[in-house]
């Protein structure tokens, strides 16, 4: 079997990989660089220049020679091989007739447990979705903002208190709304400074959060270990991460309890396992992210089907009030996944990664590209968000 044609595919606002095989055999991956997918479809095309004619089945060696040929990585470059091997797991699995579970060890559950996105734009609106969710059967809500998902045009300011007041605030009223049989996972989006880390996180630790996600901007290991060491709510982190060596230096200063690795970014299947690992290693526990399509949750999936210390799976539902759609992201654009029931999604035991595009999926999904954008503060500098 040979690889006989690699090409990215701009669906929606994703870009999803399509390797084809001179056998018949198809697999499809998802490249992670959010807003920037453009640069990953032409790192897949440079990658495609030595896939072509060789044998899809040997990953590993495929993925170290995509990783150090040049020695040069990022995140554009890190999705590309992320989306590729996801397919090539997909090709193996479909060549084998198995899940790709059972090509990494096998099952340790039949069903993921889920969280769905909750985003709201004023306090009201993000405990409104809360509960809706809540009534879907979710047992535990994400992406929980309690700065909020305010307009990104409005110049932002707030006191250092007034930030941390409202804020705990926020958190106190949803979980009076949703109560204690649902978990927060609170997410910060990167918006505050070390001190502010620290204060928030003390405010709202009565509220029992089930984590506490990257308060801080994913530069400084030794910044997010300080925060770490001055708080009592485990700390998630590693959306943003391309590489297992950055897992392994939060790892080495326990400065993490829920890692956070997005196979479509980090290295895909093959560098997730290994992650995966190292967590296993460290008594640390796996939330993989997953702000995409549905070809990004089948992936996610497989890995969450054979860890011993898989906590719960990202699921990307979306808001009326900022999308004008309650479907899950990327909803329609393959077949092979159940909807969660529960809270939990079944692993799909279909060959590879469990989904296939539908048929003319370029004309059902016409692209749309992310803008370079970002929130200003009221004395004009930029605000994370």
């Amino acid at each position: 079997m040979k690889i006989a044609r690699i090409e990215p595919l701009m669906l929606d606002r994703f870009c999803i990989v399509r390797i084809e095989t001179d056998s018949g055999i198809t697999g499809i991956g998802e490249a992670g660089s959010w807003g920037q997918l453009e640069a990953a479809a032409a790192a897949i095309d440079k990658f495609a220049e030595y896939l072509i004619g060789k044998d899809p089945r040997p990953i590993e060696h495929h993925w170290n020679v995509m990783l150090r040929a040049n020695h040069f990585t990022g995140t554009a470059v890190n999705a590309a091989v992320s989306a590729i091997d996801i397919a090539l797991w997909d090709i193996k699995g479909k060549a084998l007739g198995v899940p790709v579970y059972e090509l990494l060890g096998g099952k340790m559950r039949h069903k993921a447990r889920v969280y769905g996105h909750v985003k709201g734009t004023t306090r009201q609106k993000l405990i409104e979705e809360a509960v809706r969710l809540k009534h879907l059967g979710f047992t535990a809500l994400g992406h929980l903002n309690p700065l909020l998902d305010e307009d990104e045009t409005t110049p932002y300011f707030k006191s250092h208190s007034q930030k941390i007041e409202d804020a705990a605030e926020t958190v106190r009223q949803l979980r009076e709304a949703v109560g204690p049989e649902v978990d927060l996972c609170i997410e910060i989006h990167r918006r505050l400074t070390p001190p502010e880390a620290v204060a928030l996180a003390r405010a709202i630790e009565q509220y029992k959060p089930m984590f506490y996600e990257d308060p801080l901007r994913p530069n400084d290991p030794d910044a997010m270990a300080w925060v770490a060491d001055h708080i009592h709510i485990p700390l998630a982190t590693g959306e943003r991460f391309i590489s297992l060596y950055q897992f392994q230096t939060l790892l080495n200063r326990r400065a993490v309890a829920y890692l956070r690795p997005d196979v479509c970014l980090c290295g895909g299947i093959t560098a997730s396992k290994k992650i995966a690992g190292m967590a296993e290693a460290n008594d640390c526990w796996v939330v993989p992210h997953n702000p995409l399509s549905i070809v990004s949750t089948a992936a996610c999936l497989q890995i969450a089907a054979c860890i011993p210390n898989f906590a719960i799976q990202e699921y990307p539902t979306r808001t009326p009030e900022l999308d004008g759609s309650t479907a899950v992201l990327g909803e329609g654009l393959a077949t092979g996944l159940a909807d969660q029931q529960g809270g939990f999604l079944a692993i799909p035991d279909a060959p590879g990664i469990g989904l296939e595009l539908v048929d003319e999926v370029e004309r059902k999904f016409p692209a749309k590209f992310c803008p370079i954008r970002m929130r200003p503060h009221a004395d004009g500098a930029v605000v994370d968000s």
